[in-house]
């Protein structure tokens, strides 16, 4: 006792950032054991340690400090600002002691403040797409909504199935909801690129199942985006950027043939540029104090102008490129401490976005086609779909550390998308002359509001550590549907009047006799029959704990009950541990159920509108699930999505190198799909369409894979420093059921479709990021190996399969095979000065393409249809970056 006396003594200090101002909550552990305390409100810390021992100082958002105490009394500490895997998170743990190699769970960090300011990726699901290992996101063309927003997946689910939050609340989904040829189809998705890169100090990526802590939608993890809370007064960039259109070389390369010998090479009249989808961002960030107590308030804005890209497309689809984009952000993150235990803090923004993008080609009406006013264009003509896409939020909440050591956390969030079409050099062919050629055709909106109340501890004195959370969430969401103008959608009479009453009204008719289309083509506009205004409510409890059991042992459980007003209620559970083998070596696992609400837009989205199948325009019905025509063929009430996730995994650290390997099983019943066409004409018939689809929970599906983060950072010579990160991804996904009932199988959910389910999980994505740094230089130099993609093309929907053996005539024929393909990116920056910095590069150097299909079945009508690393060729982009 009295060796042990003698060998401990008492070390205080202070810890404050670079600016001098206190750091509340720092965690400070004594190296090699469970012995840690936190720093006060003030930044101030007191520790009983071994005279010899080393404390470790870390904080979220900022470099971990490692120092030794060699008798020293007092320690007082300044940690620089980054992010580092040693950083204790905010996602996937409520413990205020985990770091990302320290959790029970793979974590990633991501530093998205640097990617944003010295790469060419504007966007948040670019940055993403190079940075994490199972995050993938393609850029689609000729999908309508889907090209103004691109759906994104994580470990090969849907894009509904990741939860997004900001600042650890969670975010409003994008009311729009994939339809047609994209990833995703039938989900809608968090709308990533309407938050600013410039806002994002760092983004967290939990890829473990959480529905258990965090409720629906976190089936395949939860993507936690951290803003920025710098007080260093102004800084911004500009960036400036093209593509180029010299795509012969990349095709040639990809096929062995020449773009000569390609039927239907075409590009709009006049587009002969060489550079195309010129890119231009400006941003601008602000922060200062508030106080000297921590209190702080950010300011970020962001101009994005994008043109579109123009690539080789069929005779039916001129306008085969990436839609273009004009885009304003604005984000607010502020804190305010009211005294030694109070904060207050808001954060949200809005962003705008009017966007456009190429539909498919209508020919003249001297080709046969009658979707063409040939008055307005005699030679046909490609419809531009554009639209306003307004994005709000707004986050408000209290923290309060109560007197027996209770944290409390009050908050209120809210936000809503709104996405508003007009189509634009387009006509309703039923109006003949007098149609217009521009269109408002209505769209749609989701709103979501939650209000929370957590609470969460830390007890230093049980075993070697407890955390305790819980807490209680209340939601409520609505969508809805607003209807165009009556020419977007109207069918007129040979008088020029809509029809109202087919008996005694008769249609427009061209030469041949043959009625005249209804709509604006391109996209037709939702009418009044169209309109949905619905709502609905939940609420959900949860309980989350972390138990230490040892220095070495840790274990972690949660529970969630929800609620919902609309489908019944759901219970869910985790458990997940971590065993420390060594200081540098962890051993890590977990199981959890999970679920998933439909959503409101699978429940009450409806639409008629134009398929185009090889060219020709299919009159098609998109029913709601409560409708009537959905009860008729047999589709039943949406449920909730249940899943079942396992994990197991190791981390290990030994100097400036780190690696996480894990491997995962996720199963998912229920999962909801977007069927393929029935055309039973007894049931279609009065409703004057071809083919009608449906939401339903289709399909069983389960998904392997391996997530592999290597990391290796070290100093060379006085100012240099090498970074090296090697990111993989290996996947697997099996449709293990399709539930089809009574149904027939190739009706219900096909070849073609499951192929889009199955292009969302690719077999396998590698990045490897080398970076080199020194007192005023920089470059990265980045490698991605994209995995072979296999995709079905519309002669599937053109001469639907209905049996086995019709299936198998059309797979040799039907089958397109995207090859995979290693795509370069390049940057590099110089110090101009102190406050001043240029860099330049290219993102896919090499200018590589998707393999092309030349036997004009693509679904979007392009010489390849939309894959990972997507149809735009290279992009050489020069950023000016700026500080006073």
């Amino acid at each position: 006792m009295t060796s042990l006396a003698f060998a401990q003594h008492n070390v205080t200090g202070a810890v404050k950032d670079s600016r001098g101002i206190p750091l509340p909550g720092v965690n400070i552990t004594e190296g090699g054991t469970s012995n840690g305390t936190t720093s006060d409100f003030d930044g101030n810390y007191s520790i009983s340690v071994n005279q010899n021992a080393t404390l470790i100082f870390s904080y979220v958002g900022y470099n971990t400090a490692t120092l030794s105490v060699n008798n020293q009394t007092t320690l007082n500490v300044i940690l620089e600002e980054g992010v580092s895997l040693d950083e204790v998170m905010l996602v996937g743990s409520r413990s205020p002691r985990r770091t990302a190699t320290d959790t029970a769970v793979p974590v990633d960090v991501i530093n998205v403040a640097d990617i944003a300011s010295t790469t060419g990726k504007v966007e948040v699901n670019e940055i993403l797409q190079y940075a994490a290992p199972s995050f993938n996101a393609s850029k689609q063309s000729g999908s309508d909504g889907a090209d103004h927003i691109v759906p994104a997946s994580l470990r090969g689910l849907g894009p509904d199935q990741t939860l997004v939050l900001i600042n650890g609340k969670r975010r409003h989904q994008s009311s729009l909801v994939n339809v047609f040829g994209t990833r995703g189809r039938g989900n809608s998705g968090t709308d990533l690129n309407a938050i600013p890169a410039n806002a994002i100090k760092r983004i967290e990526v939990l890829r473990d199942g959480a529905s258990a802590q965090y409720g629906s939608d976190a089936i395949a993890g939860v993507i936690n985006i951290v803003l920025k809370d710098n007080t260093n007064g102004f800084s911004g960039g500009i960036t400036y950027g093209a593509y180029s259109t010299a795509i012969g070389d990349g095709w040639e390369e990809a096929t062995g043939e020449t773009l000569n010998n390609v039927e239907g090479k075409n590009r709009l009249d006049g587009d002969d540029k060489s550079w195309d989808g010129e890119t231009v961002k400006i941003d601008a960030n602000y922060g200062v104090s508030l106080n000297d107590n921590g209190g702080f308030i950010n300011f970020t804005t962001e101009f994005l102008s994008r043109q579109n890209t123009l690539r080789p497309g069929f005779a039916w689809r001129k306008g085969y490129g990436s839609a273009g984009v004009d885009g304003f952000n604005f984000m607010v993150n502020a804190s305010l401490p009211v005294n030694d235990n109070t904060e207050v803090y808001a954060f949200g923004g809005r962003n705008f976005r009017d966007t456009n993008a190429y539909a498919f080609s209508r020919d003249g009406f001297a080709d046969g086609d009658n979707r063409s006013v040939p008055s307005l264009y005699p030679n046909g003509f490609t419809p531009k779909i554009t639209s306003n896409i307004t994005d709000v939020s707004v986050s408000v909440g209290v923290r309060h550390e109560m007197e027996n050591g209770w944290n409390l956390d009050f908050n209120n969030t809210y936000g809503k998308n709104n996405f508003h079409y007009f189509i634009k050099n387009s006509n309703n062919a039923s109006m003949q002359n007098a149609s217009p050629t521009d269109f408002d055709a209505g769209g749609h909106f989701l709103s979501q509001n939650t209000t929370g109340l957590d609470f969460n501890k830390y007890l230093e004195d049980v075993a070697s550590g407890l955390s305790l959370a819980f807490g209680f969430e209340y939601r409520t969401e609505n969508f809805g549907i607003f209807a165009g103008e009556v020419p977007s959608y109207g069918l007129y009479d040979v008088n020029g009047v809509p029809v109202t009453n087919p008996a005694t009204q008769t249609v427009a008719f061209d030469s041949n006799g043959d009625d005249l289309p209804s709509g604006s083509q391109g996209f037709p506009g939702y009418s009044p029959a169209n309109e949905v205004d619905r709502s609905r409510t939940n609420y959900g409890i949860y309980f989350d704990t972390e138990l230490n059991v040892s220095e070495a042992f840790m274990l972690a459980a949660a529970v969630r009950y929800e609620n919902y007003s609309d489908f019944g209620s759901t219970f869910n559970g985790k458990l997940a541990s971590r065993l420390k083998i060594s200081d540098d070596f962890s051993l890590r696992g977990s199981i959890s159920t999970g679920f998933r609400a439909p959503s409101l837009a699978q429940l009450y989205y409806n639409l008629i509108f134009n398929n185009i199948v090889a060219g020709a325009s299919v009159p098609s019905l998109l029913s709601a699930n409560n409708s009537t025509v959905t009860k008729a063929f047999g589709i039943g009430q949406l449920k909730e999505e249940k899943a079942f996730n396992a994990s197991i995994g190791f981390t290990y650290k030994t100097g400036g190198f780190t690696a996480t390997i894990d491997a995962y099983s996720i199963t998912v019943d229920d999962r909801i799909i977007l069927t393929d066409n029935f055309t039973d004409q007894t049931i279609l018939g009065p409703l004057n369409v071809d083919a009608a689809q449906f939401f339903a929970n289709g399909v069983d599906t389960r998904t392997n894979g391996l997530d592999i983060v290597l990391g290796y950072d070290t100093n060379v010579g006085d100012h240099g420093k090498i970074k090296v990160a090697l990111i993989g991804n290996f996947n697997d996904l099996e449709v293990k059921n399709i539930n089809n009932g009574n149904l027939n199988e190739f009706t219900f959910f096909g070849p073609f479709s499951q192929a889009y389910l199955k292009a969302a999980a690719p077999d396998y994505k590698f990045g490897l990021n080398l970076g080199y740094s020194c007192k005023k230089f920089d470059t990265t130099v980045s490698l991605t190996q994209f995995s072979e993609v296999t995709l079905q093309d519309f002669q599937w929907v053109d001469s639907p399969a209905t049996t086995q053996a019709e299936a198998d005539a059309l797979f040799p024929v039907a089958t397109d095979i995207y090859k995979a393909a290693l795509v370069v990116d390049l940057s590099m920056g110089y110090e101009l000065s102190e406050k001043v910095k240029f860099s330049i590069g290219a993102n896919n150097l090499f200018n590589k393409y998707p393999t092309p299909q030349f036997d004009g079945w693509t679904d979007q009508g392009g010489l390849a249809d939309s894959v990972q690393m997507g149809s735009d060729g290279t992009y050489v982009f020069g950023r000016l970056n700026f500080s006073l």
